[in-house]
C-alpha cells in the first residue's frame, strides 16, 4: 500500500540533506504529501541540572528566538526538496515525543528520520530515532547518516 503522507524529521545539521533526499524520493514515488519537522529542546531540558527559575523570562525569550531561527533554517533547508512553509513544522519539546505527536496530528503514515549508526549495536540508532520507534502508530524509516570524517 503506498504512503499517503511522509513526515521527515531533521535536526538541521549538514547531514539532514541525506535524510531529506530519501524522504523526498519516497514521497514523490508514492505521490504522497511531504512535510518536515524539527524540534527545539526547551532550555530546561538542555540544562536540566540548573535552577532556571531566576531567569525564566529570559528562558522564554531565548526559546522564542531559538524557534524563530529554527523556522528560518528549516525553510532554507527544506525549500529545495519541495516542502512549503506550511508543511515545515518547528515545535518545542522532547524530540522523540514531539516527532510522534506531529506525525499523529498530520496523519503521517511514514516518519523518515536519520540515525548515526556509529559505534556498535547499542548505538545503532540515536536516542531520538530509538525513541520515535517506541509507541508510534505509523511506519518509521531510519536512514543511516554518512559522516565525512
Amino acid at each position: 500500500m503506498p504512503y499517503q503522507h511522509v513526515l521527515v524529521a531533521v535536526d538541521l545539521s549538514e547531514e539532514s540533506s541525506q535524510v531529506l533526499e530519501q524522504a523526498q524520493h519516497i514521497a514523490e514515488s508514492n505521490s504522497a504529501k511531504f512535510s518536515a519537522v524539527t524540534v527545539v529542546k526547551p532550555l530546561t531540558q538542555v540544562y536540566g541540572g540548573l535552577d532556571m527559575a531566576p531567569i525564566s523570562s529570559g528562558a522564554i525569550s531565548f526559546e522564542e528566538e531559538a524557534i524563530k531561527q529554527a523556522k528560518g533554517q528549516l525553510h532554507e533547508l527544506t525549500g529545495g526538496y519541495g516542502v512549503t512553509p506550511e508543511q515545515a513544522h518547528v515545535v518545542l519539546g522532547a524530540p522523540a515525543h514531539e516527532i510522534k505527536q506531529c506525525a499523529h496530528e498530520l496523519g503521517a503514515d511514514l516518519i523518515v528520520i536519520g540515525t548515526h549508526g556509529r559505534h556498535g549495536l547499542g548505538l545503532l540508532l540515536g536516542s531520538t530515532a530509538n525513541g520515535v520507534l517506541h509507541g508510534v502508530d505509523c511506519d518509521v524509516l531510519a536512514i543511516r547518516i554518512s559522516f565525512d570524517d
